[in-house]
């Protein structure tokens, strides 16, 4: 579980292929590993990922095929990616409830500097749109962030300067494609809501 607050990021420094997928090995850079144990989970661009090496800063993840199909970022070689470490019970809870299951990859619309903050628009695959709503919380590329405006399948968001120095962000252009989870809560109400129904057409029945 994290908590959609990125610690620092990292760089991708080898990707090796396996059987099923790859391997990566990340430099952590300052995000320091000397709490980490192997069999700890990081999540790297929102992903949660198991360390399965460490040597120093570096982090060693084994990701499945499967995963590099519905997620971005993580098979390009030397390419920057957000960092987080797993929470611990007793750790504030800064952003909200993130789970590092990756629900679908949004395409970047705009991201352009508005005063001293930045705007970033996103379009959601549609599987997803309905569980975005103005005011709620998403996850882009592993960071809690606070959605400005929805339009249909697209949705804005105002960026912090401090956000964007201490994230991939910097980085982004029209057209990257950046991993999206929707807020559990929205999962579970989408749910209940729909069990209400099935339980009121069962008793009709």
């Amino acid at each position: 579980m994290f908590s959609g607050i990125v610690a620092g990021t990292g760089r991708i420094e080898s990707i090796t292929p396996l059987e099923d997928g790859v391997r990566l090995k990340v430099d952590t850079g300052a995000l320091g590993l000397g709490d980490v144990a192997i069999g700890d989970s990081i999540a790297n661009n929102g992903v949660c990922l198991t360390v399965v090496a460490m040597d120093g800063a570096k982090a060693c993840f084994d990701v499945s095929r499967e995963t590099l199909n519905c997620t971005a970022g993580l098979d390009v070689e030397g390419g920057e990616v957000n960092l987080e470490k797993a929470l611990r019970v007793d750790d504030r809870l800064g952003g909200h409830i993130v789970t590092g299951h990756v629900d679908g990859v949004g395409e970047v619309l705009k991201f352009a500097p508005i005063g001293e903050s930045h705007e970033l628009v996103i379009r959601a695959p549609r599987s997803i749109a309905g569980y975005i709503a103005r005011k709620g919380s998403i996850t882009v590329d592993g960071v809690s962030l606070t959605v400005n405006a929805v339009e249909s399948t697209d949705f804005s968001i105002n960026l912090i300067p401090h956000t964007v120095e201490v994230t991939t962000f910097k980085h982004l252009k029209p057209g990257a494609r950046v991993n999206l989870e929707i807020d559990i809560i929205a999962r579970y109400v989408e749910r209940m809501t729909a069990w209400k129904q099935e339980e009121a057409q069962a008793n009709k029945a």
